[in-house]
């Protein structure tokens, strides 16, 4: 019996796919660092050590905030298609976390909404990587920090994977 409550349910075995192929780009915010370094760690290893995508093919670009993810996430995949190189799916990480003022509703449901729109833009998956937390140790415990804590960039990782999998599907 699978005991997965939170996080992705592994693919089994002989479904694992090979991420050789493949083009991340992983977007990221500079705010919350404590919280979002380890979760581009844990994203950036995840595909290079599981999925076995190339480092040279693993792109990873720092921003000043959340709001900003949208924005660059739709450029750099705009100007990875003009140059011939496009990525195959991109996992925009971030860290809200709520303060005593309604700023935090605001720009999670800005970004949450700007992010889908890149999806669909851009023809392109994009992993909604951003934690929306009530307090700093939620945003801890997601970032594999603490005891009984897992890193969802690692779920990230692999949800990239998957649809760029997807993504490469010529003919269904």
């Amino acid at each position: 019996m699978d005991k997965t409550i939170k996080g992705l349910k592994p693919l089994p075995e002989d479904l694992k796919i090979d991420g050789s192929k493949f083009r991340i780009l992983i977007v990221h915010t500079r705010w919350n660092s404590a919280v979002v370094d380890p979760l581009v760690d844990g994203a950036r290893n995840t595909l290079i050590n599981e999925y076995h995508v190339k480092e040279d093919n693993v792109s990873v670009y720092g921003i000043p905030g959340a709001y900003e993810l949208p924005y660059t996430a739709s450029h750099l995949i705009k100007a990875a298609k003009n140059a011939g190189k496009p990525f195959d799916a991109v996992i925009c990480i971030g860290v809200l976390i709520k303060g005593s003022t309604s700023h935090y509703e605001y720009i999670c449901e800005a970004v949450t909404q700007g992010i889908m729109r890149v999806n669909i833009d851009t023809d392109t998956p994009v992993i909604f990587g951003v934690l929306t937390c009530l307090n700093e140790e939620q945003a801890f415990l997601r970032a594999g920090i603490g005891a009984n804590s897992h890193n969802h960039a690692i779920d990230w990782a692999g949800t990239a994977i998957e649809m760029a999998n997807v993504r490469s599907i010529q003919n269904y």
